[in-house]
């Protein structure tokens, strides 16, 4: 008899859920159906894997934070001198397309530079913290107290002896080594102020409220609102001791100087008040152009909390914008439909579609469903290069020559749905250019896949990557 009321509870709860999800606003179908699948298919897991991490839950007084403290920085208008009026047309789609999801215009007078592929590429991030006069602001998901690590700490220590404000997050997570080490408590006690983005609390307690996966994964170091550096490294070696078994870690980082810092000072400051409460708004001040006309950059800030589109949309603009050559360098290829559509899409009417991943993947899972998405996109016409030398963490897309997005962001659902992440999206064909031939070095360093090697794959490992490529609305 218990066992019939239990197969009828299980029963009614497996109903509901389904009910829910099909209710749900704004889900993607292929989610939908997979989150069906796994309610149906695995009774009482199916269930629990739903409730712990089928939606993005929230806690409602901080989700309104947070929007309250983003809506008062990014309305603070910029004089009508710095806005990009007149965009060229290639480019308005994709600007107009980033306003949508990020809030922030395209901004003239701005000066990049592209760092080398090194871990000498820490030390101008140092420079620049011991040249700091006012304030340090630095934001970094996974920052390991390694060689690299402590270089920049021990920065922030020494401009704290000087008198400037300096004020860190990191994630919980990817930072808990820190955290854990004798580097942050130095860095307290020194006067710097540093919080924890997502802190651990009591787990069983924390999955009844709000999903306890989200992460903040930003990369951002202001300076005295006069420089900034921002791309995909993270505050390591590129050995990277956490997982030295797939170094090096090949990465990427920009310097910017112009009014883009304004945006990215906004984003950090958009977090800090949400993490603290403590109102800073009054930091953001102008930041002066330093070329006529300079670079047009535009910040692009998504989160969970952002359910007006994601990333993904902004890509997808840009690959659909795309008339000669597209270019993308990503370590992790997880895609919603409408990103791997638009790559697709491009290669079939003969834009010239390269994509580097790596060749070994520190993520078995994502690292198999990546090649899941191979046959599809090789069939289109997309050529697929494999990296060979180490685990290449860059994220860059450059389409045509002439605009590009760096940042953060994966192009994995994780980066558009759950993560906090930050990118840029420029207009410049010298940059451009500079980003082209960074790209074609890690094609020097790879091995291209063909497809008729993707079919000769056994049929256990195609098996493997179509199961695993058939969840990827869920991972």
């Amino acid at each position: 008899m218990w066992a019939s009321i239990l197969v009828f509870v299980h029963a009614l709860i497996a109903v509901a859920l389904i009910g829910r999800v099909l209710l749900r606003p704004r889900l993607d179908p292929s989610a939908r159906l997979a989150w069906i699948m796994v309610i149906e298919a695995l009774p009482l897991l199916g269930i629990i894997a739903y409730l712990l991490f089928g939606e993005v839950r929230m806690n409602r007084a901080e989700v309104q934070r947070m929007a309250d403290v983003r809506d008062r920085l990014t309305g603070l208008r910029l004089p009508s001198s710095r806005v990009l009026s007149e965009p060229p047309n290639f480019a308005r789609p994709v600007i107009a397309a980033n306003a949508a999801v990020g809030g922030m215009p395209a901004v003239t007078g701005n000066r990049l530079r592209l760092l080398e592929e090194s871990d000498a590429a820490i030390d101008s991030m140092v420079d620049a913290i011991d040249d700091a006069r006012d304030h340090v602001h630095v934001l970094f998901y996974i920052w390991l107290p390694d060689p690299s690590g402590r270089k920049i700490a021990e920065a922030i220590i020494r401009a704290e002896s000087r008198g400037v404000e300096c004020r860190v997050i990191v994630d919980a997570l990817g930072s808990r080594g820190l955290v854990r080490s004798e580097l942050w408590q130095q860095m307290k006690d020194a006067g710097a102020e540093c919080v924890t983005a997502f802190p651990w609390g009591l787990p069983f307690i924390s999955f009844l409220f709000q999903r306890v996966d989200l992460r903040n994964h930003r990369k951002i170091v202001v300076v005295d609102n006069r420089i900034a550096f921002t791309g995909s490294r993270n505050c390591s070696d590129m050995a990277f001791a956490v997982k030295p078994r797939f170094a090096p870690w090949i990465d990427i980082l920009v310097s910017v100087e112009g009014p883009v810092v304004r945006q990215l000072q906004a984003v950090f400051l958009a977090d800090w008040m949400s993490y603290t409460g403590r109102d800073l708004g009054d930091m953001l001040k102008l930041v002066d152009g330093v070329a006529e006309p300079g670079m047009i950059a535009q910040v692009v800030a998504t989160g969970p909390d952002l359910r007006e589109g994601s990333v993904s949309d902004c890509l997808s603009a840009m690959i659909h914008a795309a008339r000669e050559r597209v270019t993308i360098t990503t370590p992790y290829y997880v895609p919603d439909t409408a990103l791997d559509t638009a790559i697709r899409a491009a290669a079939r009417r003969g834009v010239k579609v390269t994509m580097i991943l790596p060749a070994r993947n520190d993520s078995l899972v994502v690292g198999s469903t990546s090649q899941g998405f191979y046959y599809g996109l090789l069939a289109a016409g997309v050529r697929i290069f494999l990296f060979q030398p180490g685990l290449l963490h860059a994220k860059i897309l450059t389409v045509d020559g002439r605009m590009t997005m760096i940042g953060s962001a994966n192009l994995d659902r994780r980066s558009f749905e759950l993560n906090y992440e930050v990118n840029m999206t420029l207009f410049d064909s010298d940059f451009v250019a500079g980003l082209d031939q960074r790209q074609q070095s890690y094609v020097e360093r790879s091995r291209e896949i063909s497809l008729d090697e993707v079919r000769n794959w056994s049929w256990l490992r195609r098996l493997r990557n179509n199961l695993l490529a058939l969840a990827s609305p869920l991972l």
